[in-house]
């Protein structure tokens, strides 16, 4: 599929889940490459039935590998692409929205959403939106039953889709 051109910035993508809704206010401006990506993928139907892999409380819930493994997914790019982290973009709070990586430069569909300031990730993860409504759904995801770090009680995206 194609890559679609730099003047496509929608600026909001819509996560439905189980839980609620979740609308991503996106950072195009600081984040362009990881916007498309993940504007894109939700355009595809990639994250549609999507499970949220990954929740850690009073830290963030992590979602966006298909293979519900935590070690899958690719990029419209490819398998990776390279990070944008800007230092003007912290960790500071809940409703953080950003790439999960195995290293410098390795993102590619995953992603996750903070329940807490992370102020150790600064630096190390590309943040590229925040969450600008539906923090009540979040905050719900992040009190859901774990063992391991993954629900007991499956969570994941039904459906998403940016927002024009």
């Amino acid at each position: 599929m194609a890559i679609p051109p730099d003047s496509w910035q929608p600026p909001q993508v819509v996560l439905e889940t189980s839980m609620g809704n979740i609308t991503c206010e996106l950072y195009w401006k600081h984040a362009p490459k990881t916007c498309k990506n993940f504007a894109e993928l939700a355009k595809r139907g990639y994250y549609n039935g999507v499970i949220f892999h990954r929740v850690i409380r009073d830290f963030m819930a992590q979602t966006g590998d298909p293979t519900g493994t935590g070690r899958g997914g690719a990029s419209i790019y490819g398998p990776r692409f390279p990070d944008e982290i800007h230092k003007q973009l912290k960790h500071t709070g809940a409703g953080i929205l950003s790439m999960a990586n195995s290293g410098p430069n390795t993102n590619g569909s995953q992603f996750f959403i903070t329940h807490a300031p992370t102020q150790h990730l600064d630096g190390k993860h590309t943040i590229f939106g925040r969450v600008s409504a539906g923090m009540s759904t979040v905050q719900r995801l992040n009190l859901v039953e774990t063992r391991d770090d993954r629900p007991v009680t499956e969570v994941s995206i039904r459906r998403a889709y940016p927002v024009m």
